[in-house]
């Protein structure tokens, strides 16, 4: 079966996007499941490398294409609180009118990741109704999207739960102790604010991004209260000397 290939891999990965949707390429692969709702193939696989562990989330449609996204075990654990309300809310729809289907959304959420953003979009058409969940990059203009049918929201999300259980080896409870990542646009530019721990301890980066340059600085937590301080009482005098 031939198909053309789309993802991420090589952001987490270190290497090129490949491989088999079952698992292979290089990546040290740690577990698979395969999910057939409606026409369309999904393979949950859980990889690791030096960065530490992932999921890839592929879907290949019936006439062999082939789409993929990844996320790390905590934005993936993030990403599954946000699809279980995805499944109350398509639970409390009517059903689909195709004489009067809904321009845009039914619901949406946005998670971002450093210099990643996961857009979450339930949607309608004549067919019947799905999730599209899409990962960009704020560098260049990359993205990336699979499309799971609202009716088997309830059974990905299962497995997803059970690969997440099995294979968190602590990042996800580490994870869960930090504020979700911020992101503000200023002009051209957009500032992401992420807050991380390694040996030396928690540090907060602040990230510059402009097309493709990026830019970021570390402010260690034993820092954070006198760099707010100063911070603050410079704008002040930047505004009352303008």
């Amino acid at each position: 079966m031939s198909s053309s290939e789309t993802g991420s891999e090589e952001v987490l990965g270190g290497r090129g996007g490949g491989g088999g949707a079952g698992g292979g390429g290089g990546h040290g692969d740690l577990a698979s499941r395969t999910l057939v709702l409606e026409s369309k193939r999904f393979y949950l696989d859980v990889k690791e490398n030096t960065r530490g562990r992932f999921l890839k989330m592929a879907e290949i449609s019936a006439d062999g294409r082939k789409n993929q996204i990844l996320m790390n075990l905590p934005t993936a654990a993030q990403f599954r609180q946000h699809l279980v309300s995805f499944i109350e809310c398509y639970q409390d729809l009517e059903p689909v009118d195709p004489n009067n289907l809904t321009q845009g959304e039914l619901k949406s959420e946005v998670m971002y990741k450093e210099d990643k953003k996961y857009h979450l979009d339930l949607k309608e058409n004549a067919r019947g109704r799905f999730l599209k969940v899409s990962e960009t990059f704020t560098r260049g203009h990359s993205r990336f999207q699979i499309f799971i049918p609202a009716d088997g929201m309830d059974e990905f999300n299962q497995h997803l739960k059970e690969l997440i259980d099995e294979y968190n080896d602590g990042d996800v409870e580490e994870a869960s102790n930090f504020p979700e990542n911020r992101n503000i646009r200023i002009e051209n530019k957009t500032f992401f604010f992420s807050c991380k721990r390694n040996a030396q301890g928690r540090y907060i980066t602040v990230s510059e991004f402009k097309g493709n340059y990026r830019n970021s600085i570390l402010i260690p937590e034993s820092g954070w209260d006198e760099f707010n301080e100063v911070f603050d009482e410079y704008v002040k005098q930047c505004k009352d000397n303008a």
